[in-house]
């Protein structure tokens, strides 16, 4: 029986025992409650045992839903735990379609790496707890430099002061820009952490985020950035919605799981929640995603404003996309709710950011429009190993060396994101040649990430003092 008819039944249950006890009829009271295990339906209207006697019937009358097909990329790149999670998921009312991609593997509710479709429905920890963790691109017009001239004090300067990273990371003095100027009162969620937004405008946080220069070469004429072919100096950047959106997500997930049948409890034990967007929460949700797309977004024009200004360099272009959001798109000939976690938007013609790690390259890539991926790609290499594991396989330091003999060097990271831990970033796009072409490579020559584990004296350096 599921903890909801657990609860009710001692509702239930408590208030007989107290009508018997007044009517003197204890006698009867284990033949009652037998009466209403066995035949339920009779007890619908019962003032005592309604509500129970209801999710009796729902609960015995349940049919387990028979779970959508999903389409896999890259299957020899993908371990079965991820193909599990998703199982589960696809067992979920409402599912229509879903995709596997090449980079998948573990995540909350959803594998990272998954493609979700549903109808009028929205599941926030499909979409993610960094709603709308994201990818920008920038081309500069400095000419690129010589090898050894990468070693730039003012390069690795303008990476330090210009954005903030570690866990709760903010600035000192508040950034601009024209999303805090939106209404922020369409939740409470998002009302009551304005502030805490705007100081955390134009940081990158933690986890994978990062900030690197590297060496972008483009080959193709119509390459979609509006440049010439040839070697550019580029800004790439991996942030999302900060603080403010793990509180989204946490909050109508709360929500969602209140809201969720309980016969549905496999699925509320792996957050698999959902919200209907005919419902208020789930239009207050759906605005407050909106809003943090709109915020993710402006963390990256700030992060490449601020950067950039302080390299004395100017942006001649810029490609950005988003991989944990959700869509309102047109599919199999219906209206649907995509929800991409981990998965990088690839409809025909669309330019979007694969990156790699910190010792192997990405791409800028054009969308296929594939219609069994729901028109998606990889956001990424993906993970191959955990945070703990890639601690006690790796020395950063051995690490950051070796990259720097090849050519990159990394001022701050921790040994949880060394290219070890990811799969091969070559082996995911030839899985899916088939979603994106490439028309342009960037190779990581400066990175910038939050250590692995700050200390107290780095969350003050690198946190809130903005003119260190």
């Amino acid at each position: 029986m599921p903890s909801a008819c657990i609860q009710l039944a001692i509702r239930a249950l408590q208030s007989a025992a107290q009508t018997a006890q007044e009517s003197g009829s204890q006698g009867n009271f284990k033949r009652l409650i037998r009466s209403v295990l066995n035949e339920p339906e009779k007890f619908i209207t019962d003032p005592h045992f309604a509500d129970l006697a209801t999710a009796l019937v729902t609960q015995r009358d349940f049919q387990w839903p028979d779970p959508i097909h999903y389409k896999t990329w890259g299957a020899e790149h993908i371990e079965q735990a991820p193909r599990d999670q998703l199982e589960l998921a696809c067992s979920m009312p409402d599912a229509v379609a879903a995709a596997l991609l090449p980079d998948a593997h573990l995540g909350y509710a959803v594998p990272i790496g998954t493609v979700f479709a549903t109808r009028n429905t929205i599941s926030p920890y499909v979409v993610g707890v960094d709603i709308c963790c994201s990818m920008q691109l920038s081309v500069l017009d400095t000419p690129v430099p010589a090898e050894k001239l990468w070693a730039s004090d003012k390069l690795d300067h303008s990476l330090q002061r210009g954005t903030r990273f570690g866990l709760g990371c903010e600035f000192k003095n508040k950034q601009q820009h024209d999303v805090m100027d939106d209404d922020w009162k369409i939740s409470d969620v998002t009302k009551t952490r304005k502030d805490k937004a705007w100081r955390q405008l134009g940081t990158s946080g933690g986890g994978n985020h990062f900030v690197e220069y590297g060496l972008l070469t483009i080959t193709e004429t119509d390459n979609g950035l509006g440049v010439e072919p040839g070697e550019y100096m580029a800004l790439m950047s991996h942030s999302g919605s900060r603080g403010v959106g793990l509180s989204v997500c946490d909050y109508y997930s709360d929500i969602a799981r209140q809201q969720t049948p309980p016969q549905f409890e496999k699925l509320i034990r792996q957050k698999l929640t959902w919200l209907s967007l005919d419902s208020q929460a789930g239009q207050e949700y759906w605005q407050a995603m909106t809003l943090m797309g709109k915020y993710a977004r402006a963390n990256h024009e700030v992060i490449h404003h601020n950067v950039s200004r302080l390299a004395d360099a100017q942006i001649l272009s810029t490609v950005y996309n988003s991989h944990n959001f959700a869509w309102q798109e047109e599919h199999q000939g219906e209206t649907l709710i995509v929800h991409r976690k981990g998965a990088t938007p690839a409809a025909k013609g669309q330019m979007g950011v694969i990156p790699g790690s910190m010792g192997t390259p990405g791409y800028v890539v054009r969308g296929r429009g594939n219609p069994h991926s729901l028109a998606s790609a990889s956001h990424g290499a993906g993970r191959r190993m955990s945070r703990k594991k890639a601690r006690t396989t790796f020395d950063f330091a051995t690490v950051k060396k070796d990259l720097e003999k090849k050519g990159t060097r990394v001022l701050q990271a921790g040994a949880d994101e060394v290219p070890g831990v990811y799969k091969d970033i070559e082996d995911v796009m030839a899985a899916q040649q088939d979603l994106v072409d490439i028309v342009a490579c960037f190779n990581p020559k400066i990175v910038m990430m939050a250590p692995d584990q700050a200390k107290p004296w780095q969350k003050k350096k690198h946190g809130t003092d903005a003119d260190w």
